[in-house]
């Protein structure tokens, strides 16, 4: 019985012996990385001369100024948008009204019991009026229709909705304007929707054409 005492006395001292070895290595360690550390900041102040330092704090300070005056140019930006271009999405709804005005005039043109009839023409009178009033207050809002008819397609403005074969016209003229386009100022509300001219295709070449379709089929 005393023996085995002695024994777990023995195995207990050795646990504790190796903990406290194991707590010294740490603390070594610690101890270790603590001078370590403190010696690459002397290291690193020492590195540094007093010129060194303002000229780090003299670029800070203009990196500072530069960020500073490019988020007041973003801010002096975003304003004059806002105030140039406060109504862009209202100004792009607003040309709904116009078109369905334009789609009314169509229908009632096209109906057969209203056609050379005195009521049609005193509404499509009215009609013209309104759509020449809206054309204007859009106008003095510095809000234009964009001219088409006539001249050459430029993707910027238009877009090409079909061709049409005209040899009159030089290929790539707008012939015809299937919806106006508006800017804003010089910002694009809605690029024109039209029809652009085309070389007339001779017969002989579509049938050639035909045929090599068949053929490759």
């Amino acid at each position: 019985m005393e023996k085995e005492e002695n024994q777990n006395k023995t195995s207990t001292e050795q646990n504790q012996d190796t903990v406290n070895e194991t707590k010294k290595s740490e603390k070594n360690l610690a101890e270790e990385n603590k001078q370590e550390t403190e010696q690459e900041t002397k290291e690193e102040i020492k590195e540094l001369t007093p010129e060194e330092k303002i000229i780090e704090l003299e670029d800070k300070v203009t990196r500072t100024f530069a960020e500073m005056e490019n988020q007041r140019r973003r801010f002096e930006k975003e304003k004059e948008d806002a105030f140039e271009y406060g109504g862009y999405s209202f100004a792009k709804e607003a040309l709904n009204l116009i078109d369905n005005l334009e789609r009314s005039k169509q229908i009632l043109k096209n109906d057969e019991d209203l056609k050379n009839s005195v009521a049609l023409k005193k509404t499509l009178e009215h009609f013209e009026i309104i759509n020449k009033d809206m054309i204007s207050t859009l106008s003095k809002n510095e809000i234009k229709a964009i001219e088409s008819i006539g001249k050459k397609l430029d993707p910027n403005l238009h877009q090409a909705m079909m061709e049409i074969e005209n040899d009159d016209k030089e290929p790539g003229t707008i012939i015809q304007e299937i919806q106006k386009g508006f800017m804003m100022k010089d910002r694009l509300l809605r690029p024109a929707l039209v029809g652009v001219s085309k070389k007339t295709e001779k017969k002989d070449q579509k049938s050639e054409e035909n045929k090599e379709k068949k053929e490759s089929k």
